[in-house]
């Protein structure tokens, strides 16, 4: 078991409760799931980039990465059907804390300039969406094999509806948020 699901499981679950006063402690927040996109425009051009991509992202996320097709042509894009596009990962359980551990204490505070991630990127779900501009900070990826760098959206998955829930269970896992105006004063 990873310690950041240990710790959830023995700590951060109970201080959730408390802290909202929920009747129990299963109705505390969790994660669901985290979802990791990486889009490839110059896949139209030269399809080597996708097996590439697939590779890279599989090799960070410790799970197989998947293409995701275009539905619809645009000519103006010069985008055909089912033309591979961009390639996914959807990761739940053990692997899903793993990632985040990672990402959280190892790559993101490794990034030039780092301030935190944005408060607002919360949607009305309470799920959380961010985009990552390099590839390059996850310690997996061999610099000298790399021909693109690339851009990755994360997406963390929450079982609440509550913002304020989402963003403290977030903050307990140890995500690196930037505080809001409230927090301030």
């Amino acid at each position: 078991m990873s310690e950041l699901r240990k710790k959830y499981n023995e700590q951060i679950r109970t201080r959730l409760q408390k802290k909202f006063k929920l009747s129990s402690i299963m109705a505390a927040p969790k994660l669901v799931k985290v979802s990791i996109n990486m889009g490839m425009k110059d896949a139209i051009t030269n399809s080597k980039r996708i097996d590439e991509a697939i590779n890279e992202l599989t090799l960070l996320a410790g799970q197989k990465a998947v293409v995701t097709r275009v539905k619809k042509s645009v000519a103006a894009f010069k985008i055909r059907d089912n033309m591979p596009i961009a390639t996914k990962v959807t990761l739940r359980g053990e692997k899903m804390y793993i990632f985040l551990e990672k990402l959280f204490n190892v790559c993101l505070p490794g990034v030039r300039d780092f301030r935190g991630l944005s408060s607002n990127s919360f949607d009305s779900s309470g799920n959380y969406s961010f985009g990552i501009k390099e590839h390059m900070i996850f310690p997996e990826i061999d610099y000298d094999k790399i021909s693109v760098n690339r851009g990755m959206d994360v997406t963390i998955v929450t079982n609440t509806t509550d913002i304020k829930q989402a963003r403290e269970l977030l903050i307990q896992l140890g995500a690196p948020l930037k505080k809001t105006k409230e927090e301030h004063g």
